[in-house]
């Protein structure tokens, strides 16, 4: 235990610091960063270095433009990018790991970390008029802001470079200089600027500056030349002209101690270790600071960066990369010399296991009733240590503590296995992302993925999805989507190979859409690949919209027909309409090529366009269905000519199909229109529109003799003219006529007794009830009310079936009906 602790740095009462080597640079050699302006991104990022132009060095070449260098955390090269425009005048990561150029006019270019370009916008037209002098990125509540002062001394800032929409400060009275130091301070949906102006510092924000004062202890004039927030944005480190540091809350109103540094010289970095000490890099020292007024010195031979992270401070060398951060408690009260805590004796006991001594029977009594306490001890220590060799000595020795708590959960074993073993993978010098627990949990586990994909890394992604039992459409099926849109970028392959391959790869794998890769081939140019792709993707809904901008109409019509879904082919068809407008015979032959879409299409018309159906039938000398659509055309039409004209064009169409029955129809028709056309000159009007029948019945109404004319010239048969006259001498309620008309009677006599009682005329309807037909005789007799009478005849017919239909007919006020319906009832079954 004391050889593990042996590197450790006292800073205040039982807390610790200490510095381990992450990895050996691979640019060793190479790379001198006295040379260099480094930008780290936090969370074990990659490294961006471009040369310093304010030195001088030997390079090679004639070009005078920037080249920016992308390496891993182990110093590895990652991409190139030649800066082809303006001045670079700062350099940082986003928090998706994409590197931002800014330039001297607030432009800001964005590249990946493979060095392609992704975007970029600006800060403003004072930005680009008057240029910046400063800049810094930052972490916002709502991603990566970019904030810059201009060399007119104002501040802009942008909180979200995804949504670039750059806003001006207030003003700072009196500021006609560059600040000597500034930062951004962005919680809670705020975002401040901390500007220093003397030994002030200015809060700054959209519509305020407000001046505070820290207590410094010195009395003599002092000038904060250094400001840095923690990483939580809670605290403050403010180093004057004097060598103090003062460290306190982010709103200076409270200061936590003041410590003499004893070096007036500005110091190259100023940074936090976490949120509880600060680290000052000069020249060749480190000095870490603590809130108990206590400090660590660290001597270095070579220039460093140091870029500050969540839980400590990663030291990027020429050499080595290495990181410094404090100890956990957890991990000081089980390694600390002479501890006591139930951690360090179950590691004890364990340790004495492997010896196999009955000492670790000892050391377990000692701590039976904190034994649980212990394995959670050893399993949280496992997450902060970097060695596996360290990992699996605490692992083993919880496990061994587990095996006589039977009952404990093992949850907490079990993910912190899982996730040492993913850190281990990450960490691996050919990936080099050197994350600790503590980052890798306030990262989360799909950002790391994230990560992964960036750097195409996608076998380890799916493997640690698989590995972690992540859901497909959360894990394996979005890294799959990323690497199959990853391969259609790669021009320098056939696109029937990448087909292949991605279907090979990707099958029918849930959450993985064809058409979204295909689409992303299609951004590529490469239209030909995005078709093929297309062939895989099982969602006609998805894959014919993309079929059509890609112009493979054909095969957009066969997938939507093969589909099923008409409204699939409906917008095919409109699409092919609106393309071929120009050419509508063009329009028309093509889509004959497809039965079925054609005869949707001929569907559509009949509802929507009765014009474009006239001319797809005209084509096919289908005069008959042309007809038909003339037919339908005049009965909608209300102008009496515009309907006569178009039953003449529906005539000739019959005739030339040789439908002499409806041709006929269409003359007739003709005739009856031209008829109630002069029957309104003459009268009132209201003929135009009816058919024959009413037109008749209308005639005989008026007492028009015209009636008998009409008759005659459409010959309408004897029946069905004496049938229209009864019901017309009904509605005049001229009963001598109907009773004459009765005399001899074409069509019987129930319909006589029926237009009698539609009027409510019942005794007229006496009159012809003697008369119906003897077997409708019961049934008349009771629609006519007289119940009496229908059960006599009934009764006479000994027919027990009509007797009961009275007696169902018969109310309960009719009791003596009943009674007597019953008896006629009884008789008949007397006589069987």
């Amino acid at each position: 235990m004391s050889l593990l602790s042996a590197d450790w740095n006292p800073l205040g009462r039982d807390i610790f610091y200490r510095k381990y080597e992450l990895y050996s640079m691979e640019w060793s050699g190479q790379v001198d960063l006295n040379d260099f302006i480094v930008a780290a991104a936090p969370f074990g990022g990659p490294i961006a270095l471009v040369r310093d132009e304010k030195k001088i060095v030997k390079v090679q070449g004639a070009s005078s433009k920037p080249l920016i260098s992308i390496f891993s955390a182990a110093g590895r090269n990652i991409s190139s990018i030649k800066a082809n425009n303006g001045k670079i005048l700062h350099m940082g990561w986003s928090n998706a790991e994409d590197l931002l150029l800014v330039q001297d006019d607030g432009t800001v270019l964005v590249y990946n970390i493979l060095g392609q370009f992704q975007r970029t916008f600006g800060l403003g037209s004072e930005a680009r008029e008057t240029k910046i002098v400063d800049c810094k990125i930052y972490n916002s509540y709502c991603g990566t802001g970019v904030a810059v002062i201009t060399t007119s001394f104002r501040l802009y800032l942008v909180d979200n470079i995804n949504e670039p929409k750059p806003r001006r400060l207030a003003e700072v009275p009196g500021l006609n200089s560059q600040p000597k130091c500034w930062t951004v301070l962005s919680e809670d949906r705020r975002t401040e600027v901390l500007l220093s102006k003397g030994d002030s510092v200015i809060f700054l924000d959209r519509g305020s500056a407000k001046e505070k004062h820290p207590t410094f202890s010195s009395s003599s004039t002092v000038e904060i030349v250094c400001m840095v927030l923690s990483f939580n944005y809670k605290h403050v480190a403010l180093l004057t002209n004097a060598g103090m540091l003062w460290i306190g809350s982010s709103d200076v109103e409270r200061m936590y101690i003041e410590f003499d540094t004893q070096c007036t010289i500005v110091p190259n970095q100023l940074v936090w270790c976490g949120n509880a000490a600060v680290v000052g890099y000069w020249n060749n020292l480190l000095l870490v600071v603590g809130f108990d007024n206590n400090c660590i010195n660290y001597y270095l031979d070579s220039a460093v960066c140091l870029m500050p992270e969540l839980d400590g401070v990663r030291i990027i060398g020429s050499f080595n990369h290495e990181f410094f951060h404090r100890v956990p408690d957890v991990v000081t009260r089980i390694f600390m010399i002479g501890s006591m805590a139930p951690g360090a004796i179950l590691l004890e006991a364990y340790k004495e296991f492997e010896k196999k001594s009955h000492r670790a029977d000892d050391y377990l009594r000692t701590i039976k009733d904190q034994l649980d306490e212990a394995i959670t001890q050893c399993i949280n220590a496992a997450g902060h240590e970097y060695q596996p060799s360290v990992q699996k000595m605490l692992l083993r020795a919880a496990s061994f503590g587990k095996c006589f708590i039977p009952e404990l959960d093992p949850e907490l074993f079990v993910k912190m296995c899982r996730y040492l073993r993913v850190l281990n993978a990450v960490r691996d010098y050919t990936l080099a992302m050197p994350l600790t627990y503590n980052q890798l949990e306030y990262l989360t586990m799909p950002i790391l993925l994230d990560r992964l994909v960036l750097r195409h890394q996608y076998c380890l992604a799916i493997r640690i999805c698989q590995f972690l039992r992540i859901p497909d459409a959360e894990g394996a099926s979005r890294i799959l989507s990323h690497w199959a849109m990853y391969k259609v970028r790669r021009t320098e392959i056939d696109g029937d190979q990448i087909a292949r391959e991605i279907h090979a790869k990707v099958g029918y794998t849930p959450g993985v859409s064809y058409s979204d890769i295909a689409n992303r081939a299609a951004e590529c140019g490469r239209k030909s690949l995005a078709t093929k792709l297309l062939d895989y993707e099982p969602r006609a809904s998805e894959q014919v919209p993309l079929l059509i901008e890609l112009k493979e109409d054909p095969q957009a019509m066969s997938k939507a027909i093969e589909s099923g879904d008409t409204d699939l082919v409906y917008t095919v068809i409109l699409h092919l309409k609106e393309t071929m407008n120009n050419k509508v015979d063009n329009f028309q032959m093509k889509i004959r090529d497809f039965p079925t879409a054609y005869n949707l299409y001929l569907k559509y018309c009949r509802t929507q366009d009765l014009e474009e159906l006239n001319k797809m039938y005209y084509q096919e000398d289908n005069f008959k269905v042309i007809g038909n659509i003339k037919v339908i055309e005049s009965s909608k039409t209300t102008n009496i000519d515009q309907r006569i004209a178009l039953l003449q064009d529906a005539a000739k169409a019959y005739r030339k199909s040789r439908v002499d029955f409806l041709t006929t129809h269409c003359e007739d028709q003709i005739t009856l229109l031209k008829i109630q056309r002069t029957l309104d000159a003459e009268s009132e009007g209201g003929y135009v529109g009816k058919s024959l029948e009413e037109t008749l019945t209308k005639l005989l109404l008026a007492r028009n003799k015209r009636a008998e004319e009409i008759r005659r010239a459409f010959r309408v048969s004897d029946k069905r003219y004496y049938w229209i006259k009864m019901q017309a001498f009904g509605e005049l309620s001229d009963w001598i006529e109907l009773e004459k008309l009765s005399k001899k009677s074409m069509i019987g006599y129930e319909p006589f007794v029926d237009v009698c009682l539609k009027h409510h005329k019942s005794v007229e309807a006496f009159k012809y009830l003697p008369k119906v037909l003897p077997a409708n005789k019961v049934k008349y007799y009771v629609k006519a009310g007289r119940l009496e009478e229908a059960s006599e005849i009934a009764m006479e017919q000994k027919d027990e079936h009509q007797l009961n239909y009275v007696q169902s007919r018969c109310g309960t006020a009719n009791k003596t009906l009943v009674d007597k319906i019953q008896t006629m009832k009884q008789q008949l079954a007397t006589k069987r």
